[in-house]
C-alpha cells in the first residue's frame, strides 16, 4: 500500500500557478487517506474565487497516478478551515518575502 508521505510527496509536484510554488508547502493540501488502490485527499484554495481550481485538482490526480500508480484519487475541496499563510512551510514562507 502506497504511504500518506508517498503521496504527499508526489503533490509536491502540483504547482499552484497563481503563487508558484507546490501546493503542499503553500499548505493547501488538509488531509490524506491512502486505502489499498484508491486515496482520499481534501484541499483548500487560497481563495473561494480561484479560477485554476480544476487545474489544480487534474494535476493532483495526475501526479499522484504517474508517481505512485494509484489509479482512484479522490479530492475533496474544503473551505473550513479557511487557508492563511499561518498554514504555509518556512521555505514557502521565505520565498515569498514573509516573516517566518
Amino acid at each position: 500500500m502506497v504511504t500518506k508521505g508517498e503521496i504527499l510527496d508526489a503533490l509536491t509536484g502540483v504547482i499552484d500557478p497563481e503563487i508558484g510554488l507546490n501546493i503542499v508547502d503553500v499548505g493547501l493540501v488538509y488531509r490524506v487517506e491512502p486505502s489499498e488502490d484508491s486515496v482520499e485527499i481534501d484541499f483548500t484554495l487560497t481563495s473561494p474565487g480561484c479560477p485554476l481550481a480544476d487545474v489544480i485538482v487534474e494535476d493532483m490526480k495526475k501526479h499522484v497516478t504517474e508517481k505512485t500508480g494509484i489509479s482512484e484519487v479522490k479530492t475533496n475541496l474544503v473551505w473550513n478551515p479557511p487557508w492563511s499563510i499561518d498554514f504555509m512551510s518556512e521555505e514557502a514562507r521565505l520565498e515569498l518575502g514573509y516573516p517566518v
